[in-house]
């Protein structure tokens, strides 16, 4: 999953919210150094992507795309369901998309000494472009593959997945829909379990 699936995820834990988003960005076991529940965090993101990973609808997801974009495809699959996300939002959460961002936003600044360079580097570009809010259009989400594809030095063409996401919108929608309800439950049991640990 992508970042505002990672966010949500955390269900309100601010310290589990910041290790589920750095996550990616942290190798092996080199957060030691970080407070335990960030470590947390850390933790239920890779259960989260263990889980996306091994599941059958993101591949079927993915199947759709390998031809063009080969291991790409994953990547793509996670930033159109965030996509999804963004736009059904008002089913997942009570709080309108734009104060959630706000709020985390707020929670980067507010703890931005733990967070890693690379992350710091990102931040900027995030915020001033608000990201997670224009996930929920297709221009947002062209832009973020826009990106992603400069960032591969355009070996991906990851750039031109906004085609294959118009052409099969309702098809991506119901395997997100499907698949998120399924991935809600497995996060809340880990959150627990990792929390109880």
């Amino acid at each position: 999953m992508n970042f505002l699936a990672h966010i949500y995820l955390s269900f309100g834990d601010t310290e589990i919210t910041l290790g589920n988003f750095i996550a990616d960005s942290i190798r092996g076991n080199k957060f030691r150094h970080l407070p335990e529940r960030v470590q947390n965090g850390i933790f239920l993101h890779r259960e989260i992507d263990t889980f996306t990973d091994a599941h059958p609808i993101p591949r079927k997801s993915s199947k759709k795309l390998h031809k063009n974009y080969s291991h790409y495809s994953r990547v793509i699959v996670d930033i159109f369901y965030d996509h999804f996300l963004a736009k059904n939002w008002n089913i997942y959460s009570d709080k309108p998309l734009s104060e959630f961002v706000d709020a985390f936003y707020d929670l980067l600044f507010d703890n931005y000494a733990i967070l890693p360079e690379d992350v710091k580097r990102m931040m900027p570009h995030m915020v001033s472009d608000n990201w997670l809010l224009n996930y929920g259009n297709l221009e947002g989400i062209g832009n973020v593959l826009n990106g992603m594809n400069r960032r591969t030095k355009n070996k991906s063409k990851m750039n031109f997945a906004i085609a294959d996401l118009e052409e099969h919108y309702a098809t991506f929608e119901t395997e997100f829909t499907e698949f998120f309800e399924e991935l809600i439950v497995f996060s809340k049991q880990k959150f627990l379990a990792i929390e109880n640990q």
